[in-house]
């Protein structure tokens, strides 16, 4: 970072701002007069030992304020505070505002370090994840391409980077709250400047932040239920290929990362509040891979019914849902569906109907991943008895009446002879 950067000038200060970043960065305002300065101790002190602490000048027209800004700043400087003073309050200290987003990926490289292509996956990571989110200011997808790359170029070339922190590697990116990114048509929030529309960074930032958030739910959500509904229902706030395949990267070969943001409580428009932290796991890279397969796939999900054999069981943790394959009849397609059940009982049904040879019927929402038919939301409707039966008559189309609600070991080879009989 250049030392104009480090230490600016006295004039370049505004001191109410810079009051608020050393609040913001943990120091403690312990007195001072009133349009005349403040006095600031150090984080995590209680009484300052700099000379009775810090003053920050607050009345540009006093005789010594240039003075007491350059000792100040000098101060702040100096090797016991350089570290926060470089990381957090001097690239902020600007009279632009700024928003601060941090990417911060955990790996087994000592501290301070990261191999080569982890780095440069993450810059990639944080890249991509600014970009999506940007795209979706304008219009939420579910596949961007190549559309709106312009506009999401333009956001991210009012971004500045900053250091990485000591100990640890983070890809630091300053946002401008105020900075005017043209766009063309379109729905936003922005202002017509000089005959061309355009929005400012602040409210670009914001719609980031909503795609991190709705990403982030949804993989919460999948974890708690192994469904991928969340997914589908966050794109219209921002969930995206874009923004899943960004967060592959993220958390690919980790042992954990987070993304940070911190919002310049000085900026006009929207305030969205204290500082944000998204947080990811290593396991999640897989989730998010499946997830952009779904993403980017042409067919959207549709709700379909089936009838047919259980040929594949798999349930990872024991009385909870599981995975189930199917095998349909009739002339439904796909023949063979993979069947993520949201119930433990419809999945210990679906146990006994595969050891007793009995057809089920399922519905739920039909998704393709890669080479893969899924059912997810998925439910078994009811159990048609002896497949054997159900063959012989003739393998019927859905919908059949399912025997409702009836355990399987009610299901009698009687009830398959009565289809038999009705069909006839």
């Amino acid at each position: 970072m250049s030392d104009s950067l480090s230490t600016p000038s006295p004039d370049q200060v505004d001191p109410e701002k810079l009051t608020v970043l050393l609040s913001d960065a943990g120091w403690q305002l312990v007195g001072g007069r009133r349009g005349a300065y403040n006095r600031f101790s150090p984080p995590g002190q209680q009484s300052s030992a700099l000379y009775g602490g810090l003053i920050i000048p607050l009345d540009k027209s006093a005789p010594d304020y240039t003075d007491q800004m350059s000792v100040a700043i000098k101060e702040l400087a100096s090797p016991p505070h350089r570290e926060n003073w470089v990381q957090v309050i001097a690239p902020r200290l600007s009279i632009q505002t700024t928003d601060r987003f941090s990417f911060r990926k955990e790996s087994a490289a000592p501290s301070g370090l990261i191999s080569w292509p982890t780095g440069e996956d993450l810059i990639t990571s944080a890249r991509q994840s600014l970009l999506a989110g940007a795209k979706s200011y304008l219009e939420p997808a579910r596949y961007f391409g190549n559309r709106l790359g312009q506009f999401a170029k333009r956001y991210l070339e009012t971004l500045l980077m900053g250091q990485t922190a000591p100990g640890s590697y983070v890809v630091t990116a300053y946002a401008p709250t105020d900075a005017a990114v043209p766009i063309k048509g379109g729905p936003h929030d922005g202002m017509s400047f000089e005959g061309v529309s355009v929005a400012t960074g602040r409210y670009i930032s914001v719609s980031v932040s909503k795609a991190l958030e709705a990403t982030t739910e949804a993989i919460e959500h999948y974890r708690g239920t192994g469904s991928y509904a969340a997914f589908d229902d966050g794109i219209a706030l921002g969930v995206s290929y874009e923004m899943t395949k960004a967060l592959t990267g993220m958390t690919s070969n980790s042992d954990g990362a987070d993304i940070t943001i911190e919002w310049d409580p000085l900026a006009s428009g929207p305030q969205p509040g204290e500082s944000v932290t998204f947080s990811f796991r290593g396991s999640d890279a897989e989730v998010l891979e499946k997830v952009s397969t779904r993403l980017v796939s042409p067919e959207a999900p549709r709700q379909i019914s089936v009838i047919g054999r259980v040929h594949l069981l798999t349930r990872k943790q024991a009385g909870g849902p599981g995975v189930v394959g199917i095998e349909t009849f009739g002339s439904v397609e796909p023949r063979k569906l993979r069947v993520r059940m949201d119930s433990s009982e419809d999945y210990d049904q679906a146990v006994l109907a595969h050891r007793e040879e009995f057809a089920v019927t399922m519905s739920g929402m039909l998704t393709r991943e890669g080479n893969l038919n899924w059912l997810y939301n998925a439910q078994l409707d009811g159990v048609l008895g002896p497949i054997e039966d159900l063959m012989q008559w003739g393998a019927p189309d859905p919908p059949v009446p399912p025997l409702a609600n009836q355990p399987l070991f009610e299901v009698l080879h009687t009830e398959s002879d009565e289809l038999g009989n009705s069909s006839a």
